[in-house]
């Protein structure tokens, strides 16, 4: 009986550990521009839980065509943007060189770039995101990036 019960209690956590797993699911893209700042806190890459899909798919159908009904886009869906906006932005970042000297992560959702990372002065975050914002295709930028690589950063970063 006692057998019995602790199978019962290891599927038990096995089953709730694997519903715990976060995957990405919507395979939102996530690349590293810069990596100039040793030390910048690495955030965590998109991932959602069994959960949160569940919650999130609705929204995210809704969100996503909604763009194409009001005519702000040519494409049917707003992510479908995403796959050939980051590396863009990736390749802008890089080869605009105020930004050599940072460590910056870039997330696409929606047409809107999140930016996360590290840079060396409040002005290089403001002019990190003016840059962003004239990629062909960019609806808006969330700048999460943080001054220096001290401190609590904005964002989730991996491990936590």
């Amino acid at each position: 009986m006692k057998r019995l019960a602790w199978g019962i209690a290891l599927g038990f956590v096995a089953c709730c550990t694997a519903a715990q797993e976060r995957r990405n699911v919507f395979d939102d893209p996530f690349l590293q521009a810069t990596a100039a700042l040793p030390g910048c806190p690495v955030p965590q890459p998109p991932g959602y839980t069994e959960q949160e899909v569940r919650e999130e798919a609705h929204v995210r159908a809704q969100h996503g065509t909604s763009c194409y009904r009001s005519g702000r886009c040519r494409l049917p869906n707003s992510y479908l943007y995403d796959k050939e906006i980051v590396p863009r932005v990736q390749q802008y970042i890089r080869q605009d060189g105020r930004f050599s000297d940072t460590t910056v992560w870039v997330l696409g959702q929606r047409r809107i770039v999140t930016l996360m990372g590290c840079v060396k002065t409040a002005a290089q975050k403001e002019e990190l995101e003016r840059a962003v914002l004239l990629v062909d295709d960019v609806m808006g930028v969330v700048n999460r990036v943080m001054v220096g690589t001290a401190g609590k950063p904005p964002y989730t970063v991996v491990g936590r």
